[in-house]
């Protein structure tokens, strides 16, 4: 029993004034306790209350403590799981616990967890947990997570809180990834027994449909009433919902859908996997490439982007984004870049290859580029120039051919033959048509006298390859259509054809169809690899809340206010 709590420190006592604050922490504290501790009994009553808000008996069995203190729609919905190892070079540790399956529904997130037999919080941990389910299950539903980790108590610093709230680990990377397999292979095979309800309609006007409410997923030990969300916070929040994309409002041809759903589950499964254990340079010039993005970025983008609902785009370069109750236009091609540019530096030396099937020449590639750059294209007074460019690039190249492989994973032949490129995103392929430029930004943009200012602007150049720009072919789907658009054989010219000769125009069918693949591929990415990433890995610099890559477009509150007085 505590009485008189703080009696001698006015201060700390004046914020225990409210007890509708702290109760419902008490509450939320003593059922996470219960449900570990299931040999001691528990009870927590409100003073004046009739009846007590939680209460479990001694139980031997833990899925029993659980539906004593959360309900029934929990327990039902939980998986037993375990997972192990006791290999000192790797890690030591033993988990068990339960885990929400497929057929389980919740807004927020339930996560218990004990290490040691102390209740702590690992928010590496929450995050890694919260991906497996959102690229597992079809609804992305918020899970109930119950987790007990035993591991040797000198692995384990829990001096990094204040409070000693929450804990690291050693070998963190290592344990989370093997409880994310545990939890990734558990939900897949059972994901195979998922389980709808469904309801009959009578369409005949005497008789009422008669719906059926799931019950809550809250503790019903709160006995705390909830409170009204306003009108104008109402907003669609599941990024998994088809409903609240352009596409659910968009007549798409069968010939144009991409067959991406069947590899959909790997591009996730990859991005789960990206963090590479050793990404970490040692050159300083890196750490302080890496710490200067650090400091510069932008702390309210930084939550716009993690927990950013994609919606679609906006034109061939601006995405719509929600966040919250505000709508904004994003620049994919801004946004990319920076990601690339960024996991660049943190990949730095540890690439994995793209092998191109051909060596391409890098005199050709140069002349390419420097052919696409001209004003003149069929002007020939400039060949001899390009050609003296080409070379000298070349040779530039071959002598730093050793550099950039070991640290950027681009790999050119001692005869000038580019035969590799780095991966910067799993899943991701850049576009090859801008090769050439990219070659040609190598050998005329970057400064190769200081070391981190050559491996900036190396990046720069690798980030802007990758970048997700727009298909050198025009859009199809707008004004662009009439480039794929070409008059009979034979007619006269456009200026002077006649009426039938334009209404026999046809399509290029085959070159619209590559076109519709490239734009087709591109959203898909956007959607699906690049958003997906930038949750995880992006942190947007300052210049990015003036410099037009972000733009808010409507805000619900304000548009309530101007519709609530129409």
């Amino acid at each position: 029993m505590i009485e008189n709590l703080f009696y001698n420190m006015t201060a700390r006592r004046k914020t225990l004034q409210n007890s509708a604050d702290d109760y419902p922490k008490i509450v939320d504290l003593i059922c996470r306790f219960a449900i570990h501790h299931i040999s001691v009994n528990f009870s927590c009553r409100k003073h004046g209350a009739a009846r007590a808000d939680v209460h479990s008996a001694a139980t031997s069995s833990r899925l029993d403590a659980i539906r004593s203190v959360y309900g029934v729609s929990v327990a039902q919905n939980l998986m037993k799981i375990e997972t192990s190892d006791d290999d000192p070079s790797s890690s030591i540790f033993e988990m068990d616990g339960f885990i929400s399956n497929s057929n389980y529904i919740a807004k927020k997130i339930t996560m218990v967890l004990f290490i040691n037999d102390r209740l702590v919080e690992c928010g590496a941990l929450k995050r890694a947990i919260e991906i497996v389910y959102a690229a597992t299950l079809p609804k992305a539903s918020k899970p109930f997570i119950y987790m007990s980790i035993k591991l040797p108590p000198e692995h384990i610093d829990v001096n990094i809180h204040p409070t000693k709230r929450e804990v690291s680990l050693l070998n963190q990377e290592v344990i989370i990834e093997k409880i994310q397999s545990a939890i990734e292979l558990k939900l897949r095979n059972s994901n195979e027994s998922r389980t709808f309800q469904e309801q009959r309609v009578d369409t005949s006007p005497s008789v009422s449909v008669s719906t059926r409410k799931e019950p809550t997923n809250h503790p019903s030990s709160s006995g705390l009433k909830s409170q009204k969300v306003p009108v104008n916070k109402m907003v669609r929040t599941d990024s998994q919902d088809p409903a609240g994309r352009l596409h659910a409002y968009l007549q798409v041809k069968p010939s144009t859908q991409l067959q991406g759903s069947s590899c959909l589950a790997s591009v996730r499964s990859a991005i789960r996997q990206r963090r590479n254990p050793r990404e970490t340079a040692d050159l300083t010039s890196i750490q302080e490439l890496i710490r200067e993005i650090d400091s510069s970025c932008h702390s309210e983008l930084l939550d716009v982007v993690g927990h950013c609902t994609y919606v679609g785009m906006a034109d061939d370069v601006f995405a719509l984004l929600q966040h919250n109750t505000h709508l904004y236009l994003a620049n994919v091609v801004n946004l990319s870049k920076e990601l690339m540019y960024q996991q660049v530096l943190r990949r730095f030396a540890h690439f994995s290859a793209i092998q191109l099937s051909d060596p391409a020449p890098l005199p050709e590639l140069i002349m390419l580029a420097l052919k696409e750059e001209d004003l003149n294209p069929e002007g020939n007074e400039n060949d001899e120039l390009k050609e003296k460019i080409a070379e000298m690039n070349t040779e530039l190249l071959k002598q730093k051919a050793e550099m950039l492989e070991e640290y950027f994973g681009i790999c050119i032949d001692s005869n000038g033959n580019l035969s590799r490129l780095p991966i910067v995103l799993d899943q991701y392929t850049p576009d090859m048509d801008r090769v050439p430029e990219f070659v040609l930004c190598l050998g005329n943009d970057v400064n190769w006298d200081d070391e981190k200012i050559c491996f900036q602007t190396i990046a720069a150049a690798i980030g802007n390859f990758y970048a997700l720009h727009p298909p050198l072919l025009p859009n199809p789907s707008g004004d662009g259509l009439q480039f794929y658009k070409r008059m009979p054989a034979g007619t006269p010219e456009e200026g002077n054809a006649s009426k039938e000769d334009v209404e026999k125009e046809h399509i290029d069918h085959e070159l619209l169809s590559e076109a519709e693949g490239a734009w087709a591929q591109r959203e898909w990415s956007i959607q699906h690899v690049l958003f997906s990433s930038m949750r995880l890995f992006l942190k947007p610099p300052t210049s990015m809340a003036t410099n037009g890559t972000f733009v808010k477009v409507a805000s619900l509150e304000k548009l309530y206010k101007i519709f609530e007085r129409c």
